[in-house]
């Protein structure tokens, strides 16, 4: 069976992380979570002070620091799916903070951050058979992606999401801040000037705002199968 590519964009904690996960487990796929990659770049600058009182982001140290930042995925056989690594360290819980949440939007629309990310994304996907998904995987990273999908879902369906999802790991949580940054991450993301949030002209649209996980993940199967056929 022919292998494609499966590039999943869209807004903040709209689901398309779970999706993807479950697709490329379900299909044999290798999943790339091209958001911790950004998270990661944000957890290293937050430890190392990298971020100026007035909340922007010192981009000449950073710079710098980019050379000393490597990030990579394991396979957890807990969870059934991959971890997100930094220098070796497992951070998957660590950049999925309010704090990093909060911060990494303009990191991710630094051109260089940005540059640095794709190439990685890029050599990843290089013999297709990946599910990777993001905010530019088909406008910028894959334009030539076999299936692409956008997905969206209201704000305060993403807030409460988010909320849950704090919540169910033990995590501090308050709904307003978090409808707040998914707000604000959506305006960065989506007025950023290099690789904007945007729908690729050839991309399905999902609204997954009254859609239960198993009914999203049966959409996104039916999708694939479509594609391979």
């Amino acid at each position: 069976m022919k292998k494609i590519t499966i590039a999943i964009d869209g807004h903040s904690s709209c689901g398309k992380s779970t999706m993807a996960k479950d697709l490329a487990r379900e299909v044999g796929y290798v999943y790339v979570d091209t958001g911790a990659m950004y998270r990661s770049v944000t957890l290293y600058a937050l430890r190392k002070g990298l971020f100026l009182e007035d909340g922007n982001i010192d981009t000449a140290a950073l710079e710098q620091e980019m050379p000393n930042i490597s990030i990579s995925f394991k396979f957890n056989p807990e969870t059934g799916r991959p971890d997100t690594y930094l220098n070796g360290e497992c951070v998957e819980q660590e950049i999925r903070s309010l704090e990093v949440s909060n911060h990494v939007s303009p990191v991710a629309a630094i051109p260089f951050v940005r540059t640095a990310m794709v190439a990685q994304q890029q050599q990843m996907g290089k013999d297709k058979g990946v599910v990777m998904d993001g905010r530019d995987i088909g406008t910028t990273v894959f334009p030539d992606a076999e299936l692409k999908v956008f997905v969206t879902a209201s704000a305060r369906v993403r807030a409460q999401r988010r909320f849950d999802e704090l919540k169910a790991k033990g995590m501090p949580a308050d709904f307003d801040d978090i409808l707040k940054n998914v707000e604000e991450r959506d305006y960065i993301d989506s007025h950023r000037e290099v690789s904007p949030l945007r729908k690729a002209d050839d991309a399905i649209e999902l609204d997954n705002s009254n859609m239960t996980i198993p009914e999203q993940k049966e959409w996104l199967l039916e999708r694939f199968r479509e594609r391979i056929a």
